[in-house]
């Protein structure tokens, strides 16, 4: 078994010609007492296709009484994408949403031109505890759409395609995927799915995306016939019109993602992601300022960072 890498590699360091760049995740602390693993943005990758931003959350094991709860704060030009594999998350909005989500269900938010919103474990689950487990990412909009009116969509699971065959079992959150397209609304052309593999399963990444990434939630793969066992938590970025096949070595489960380049570079600062820094510098203004729609119900908010 080949020796697995321990720091992020990029370029001519890969031992395949079909890796762009290996990712390994980073921890943050996102709220007291809560830690995830960050993957996007890295200094030598700040995207993929859209994809700006992308946090695993968890597993972790929350006790009676305890939970997770994000206050308030408020977001610019992207969407919010929450996906979970265990547990359950409140989400409230400045639009006056509120929406408990589940395993394989998504949450879609449009942030647009400034909305806020809180993701807080539901009360059942502070009664009795239990397992938190999922992804939290962004989605940077195109530059025409990133003062679009913010909006909120909610999917159930069953209305989401399921692709299932040759050991493979895939729920298709965002776009196209395999002749299947996902009924999430999207302001860009882009991928997003859920995939588990038996042992032995092999997985094509899709070539007609420009941006290819996969993300390894659960097992080991290898890509193609290099020998290099890539292990959960790393995020394998993929070099544009290059064939990819994905093996799982035993039971795998993996995040595919991507879609096309975006048509210029974004700056992002904390909660806020724009093709201008003058906006993200306005933003800060708002929020210090107060000036965001607030979240109904809700009393507390997350200040700008100093």
């Amino acid at each position: 078994m080949n020796q697995q890498p321990t720091q992020p590699l990029i370029g001519s360091g890969l031992p395949n010609p079909a890796l762009d760049i290996v990712i390994l995740p980073r921890t943050s602390e996102i709220t007291a007492g809560f830690k995830v693993q960050r993957l996007l943005p890295f200094r030598g990758r700040r995207m993929v296709g859209p994809f700006i931003f992308f946090d695993q959350m968890g597993p972790e094991i929350l006790r009676t009484g305890q939970g997770l709860d994000v206050a308030p704060h408020p977001h610019i030009g992207l969407a919010t994408v929450t996906y979970l594999f265990d547990g359950q998350l409140f989400h409230r909005d400045s639009l006056g949403t509120t929406q408990t989500i589940r395993p394989g269900e998504v949450n879609w938010m449009t942030a647009g031109k400034g909305i806020a919103h809180s993701e807080r474990s539901p009360q059942a689950m502070r009664q009795h505890g239990g397992k938190i487990f999922g992804i939290q990412s962004w989605v940077a909009l195109p530059e025409r759409d990133e003062e679009t009116t913010p909006t909120f969509a909610y999917h159930a699971a069953e209305t989401l395609p399921m692709i299932e065959g040759e050991g493979k079992q895939a729920r298709l959150i965002v776009g196209t995927l395999f002749g299947a397209r996902s009924p999430v609304a999207t302001l860009s052309e882009t991928f997003y799915a859920d995939v588990v593999l038996a042992a032995g399963a092999v997985l094509p990444m899709p070539i007609e995306q420009e941006e290819r990434a996969l993300f390894i939630v659960e097992g080991q793969v290898t890509i193609d016939a290099d020998a290099t066992i890539y292990p959960a938590g790393q995020l394998l970025v993929f070099k544009p019109g290059a064939d990819v096949i994905v093996k799982s070595i035993g039971p795998s489960r993996v995040m595919i993602l991507g879609g096309a380049a975006m048509e210029g570079p974004r700056h992002i600062w904390w909660n806020f992601v724009s093709s201008s820094r003058q906006r993200i510098e306005q933003a800060k203004a708002d929020w210090r300022e107060g000036r965001f729609h607030p979240v109904p119900d809700e009393t507390e908010f997350v200040p700008l960072p100093e």
